[in-house]
């Protein structure tokens, strides 16, 4: 009889998962390979294996979303203020966006306001993210792409993308093994770093160097989940500049209540690529 390796059991048991079972198979994979190597059992490595998935990204879905209804309140839309509100509701069901709703109109406005016209967006792991697109200075025609570990999220910000007539596309994507390599004007990396730093220390100095974007829009928690502040701010500005000491971008630094924000502007090659 076949039994299953190690890697296959534990890939088996998070698929099991309700919380757990949409996430891109090659992410688990690459976690489970990890824990595997550092744990005695299988059953140790599971344990450990979901330890990182609710560090990297269930932290911030505490229940499921039902992503059909949300859909229903966007196609019932009779305007563009309808639109945006229907995603609101919608970002509410994420920690990540939620946190931001307060601050959304500010918070773009001042990160991306100064930039010449924004043709081109890619945002790297996104969450709903996507959904902020109404409060964005974003460009006529302009091409949105974003990509997630969740399939079902993905396939949401899909049909949202379409329903609100946005030229581009979600993809589910590991940006851990493979980075986008394709040209735009502004990636965004909003409250990732932390996240994917949990499952690969050099995650974010990685990305940083791979993403091919004319500026790139980086930010931090400024406090928990819980609401505390335990100096963040402070610890995520230095660590961000050691990450990107030498290099010789420019930076600006924005700070709103719950978010530290970071507009990297750096000159790239305009080499076109795949995502």
């Amino acid at each position: 009889m076949y039994e299953p390796g190690p890697v296959e059991q534990v890939m088996k048991s998070i698929a099991a998962s309700r919380r757990y079972r949409s996430i891109s198979a090659e992410f688990v994979r690459s976690i489970a390979v990890r824990e595997l190597a550092r744990h005695r059992s299988v059953k140790e490595a599971i344990k450990a294996t979901k330890n990182k998935l609710h560090q990297a990204a269930g932290a911030y879905v505490a229940a499921r979303i039902d992503y059909a209804a949300h859909l229903r309140q966007m196609r019932a839309a009779r305007n563009r203020d309808e639109l945006a509100a229907a995603c609101a509701r919608a970002m509410a069901r994420h920690a990540s966006s939620r946190e931001r709703l307060p601050i959304l109109p500010e918070f773009y406005a001042a990160t991306l306001g100064s930039l010449p016209p924004v043709r081109s967006v890619l945002d790297v792991a996104c969450g709903l993210n996507p959904l902020a697109i109404p409060w964005m200075p974003l460009a006529e025609g302009c091409e949105y792409y974003a990509c997630d570990i969740y399939h079902d999220m993905v396939e949401f910000l899909g049909e949202f993308l379409r329903l609100a007539g946005v030229a581009g596309r979600a993809q589910v994507c590991d940006v851990i093994a493979r980075c986008p390599t394709q040209h735009v004007d502004v990636a965004l990396l909003l409250k990732a770093i932390p996240c994917l730093e949990q499952v690969d220390p050099a995650a974010g100095a990685r990305l940083l160097d791979s993403l091919d974007a004319d500026h790139l829009l980086v930010s931090f928690p400024a406090h928990s989940l819980g609401g505390l502040r335990k100096g963040m701010p402070e610890n995520y500005t230095a660590h961000f500049m050691d990450l990107i000491a030498g290099r010789g971008w420019g930076v600006r630094r924005f700070l709103f209540a719950g978010e530290l924000a970071f507009l990297v502007s750096r000159q790239c090659e305009n080499v076109s690529g795949s995502f």
